[in-house]
């Protein structure tokens, strides 16, 4: 036995935990730009007066950019590998952050947000699918939740920098700029790692696939496993007829990829961690700092609460976390609601019912849809064509997260916050009802026999 295959599982781990956080600061990225505009734009808005309709194109320009990151980045992923185009992004958000700390106007700063799009789009595709990639089956969901718990890491550190600025000189452009730091790190830290066995496979690289296997897991049969995996990836005969690797089977997968990506956006989170601060000051926090410090508690529950996610995932699977997290997100957006309904009844409490609301919210979000909507999608993809199909829920999850972000500040001018949170709360009764019909449950099963699970399910 060689002695790679003689390492320790508990070497071995510590290996895929070293590879899953380097790989998951993609996820820090991707949380930063979140949570920073949310105290940036109280301040932005001194320098350059900003309408409703133009908050809301500054907040979700990044999104604009997703999408076409998103859009490319699936292809470009099957082609180059996962590795590559995770440094990519790094390199693209490097130059995001110091284009929108320098902008000297509205549209320059559009336009840097656009570019970090760009790298948010490619990253919150690319890290899930090398994450899923790379990890063995039993502890595949705590690895891929990994991304999420960075997610919510960059958020909270982006309000502890929106605290740390607020009193500066150049404020907002200091927020916006400290981007630059996780995204070095990032190149740094990936190039150092490999790429994903089954990206080498499918490149007819199979000896640096072996590699990778007998370093993350030793303990199968390597051989049969890449069997199985190139199996997987055989297309019939009738089929490589077409110039498409795209099968009427696949097509199911995909839907509920899309659904899932419905579920996570559409039931408002992001509404929450971009206007965290504009909430809790239409609430009746009259002190910019007070609501800064209220957003920094916010940060704090999302932080820990992914934890849950991390710890039963793999162990009481995906869809009791989504039943339990849908359910009390949904409670909690109809509170919150009905908190602004009541406004003159309820007075002065009113900002601690919208705090108590958002953080409930916030937890249910951080154990189930946050981090298990990336799993599932991560998992239930065909590999022949897992980079196009995760790509263009990418690209459905930004484009929601675009209307959602574009028309959250009009839709309280207009309709006021309870009616919008409620809006927020009819999704979440539809996301317990689509959870309950079509996600599958994939806790403790292969990549391969989820894949072979839709082709039977088509037959």
């Amino acid at each position: 036995m060689s002695q790679v295959q003689k390492i320790s599982p508990k070497r071995r781990h510590l290996w895929l935990y070293i590879i899953a956080a380097v790989a998951s600061l993609g996820g820090l990225l991707s949380g930063f730009d979140t949570g920073v505009i949310s105290g940036a734009l109280l301040f932005i808005n001194d320098t350059w007066p900003l309408d409703s309709l133009t908050k809301g194109w500054v907040v979700s320009s990044a999104l604009v950019g997703a999408v076409l990151g998103a859009a490319a980045n699936g292809i470009l992923a099957d082609i180059y590998g996962r590795k590559k185009i995770i440094i990519a992004t790094a390199v693209i958000f490097a130059l995001g952050s110091i284009l929108c700390g320098f902008a000297t106007s509205v549209s320059w700063l559009i336009a840097g947000r656009m570019i970090l799009g760009l790298a948010i789009g490619m990253v919150n595709f690319v890290v899930p699918l090398y994450l899923s990639e790379i990890s063995p089956q039993k502890i595949r969901g705590m690895l891929v939740s990994l991304y999420q718990l960075a997610i919510t890491a960059g958020i909270l550190f982006s309000y502890l920098i929106n605290r740390l600025f607020a009193l500066s000189e150049y404020n907002w452009r200091w927020m916006l700029g400290c981007g630059l730091i996780p995204a070095l790190i990032l190149i740094i830290g990936i190039s150092f790692l490999g790429d994903t066995p089954r990206w080498l496979i499918s490149k007819k690289r199979e000896d640096e696939a072996k590699h990778i296997f007998k370093k993350i897991s030793p303990e199968i049969d390597i051989d049969r496993h890449i069997a199985d995996i190139k199996s997987s990836m055989e297309t019939p005969d009738n089929a490589k007829k077409t110039a498409s690797n795209f099968q009427p089977w696949m097509l199911t997968p995909l839907l509920i990829g899309i659904g899932m990506m419905f579920m996570q956006i559409c039931t408002g989170i992001n509404t929450i961690i971009y206007y965290t601060a504009t909430i809790f000051t239409a609430a009746g926090f009259t002190d910019t700092l007070s609501a800064l410090y209220a957003t920094i508690g916010v940060g704090f529950v999302n932080f820990f609460m992914t934890f849950v996610a991390i710890l039963f995932t793999d162990k009481l699977g995906r869809k009791p976390l989504l039943y339990a997290g849908l359910s009390g997100m949904t409670a909690s957006l109809l509170v919150l609601g009905g908190s602004f309904y009541l406004t003159d009844i309820l007075g002065p409490n009113l900002k601690w019912i919208a705090v108590g609301s958002v953080v409930v919210y916030i937890a249910c979000f951080a154990f189930s849809l946050g981090p298990i909507g990336w799993i599932i999608i991560s998992e239930i993809m065909p590999l022949k064509i897992r980079g196009l199909a995760m790509s263009i829920c990418t690209m459905a999850n930004f484009g929601f997260n675009f209307l959602i972000a574009l028309t959250f500040p009009v839709l309280i001018e207009h309709i006021g916050e309870a009616y919008t949170f409620w809006i927020f709360g009819i999704v979440g009764i539809f996301s317990l009802w689509f959870t309950f019909h079509y996600i599958p449950e994939t806790k403790g099963r292969s990549l391969e026999q989820i894949e072979n699970h839709w082709k039977h399910m088509a037959k």
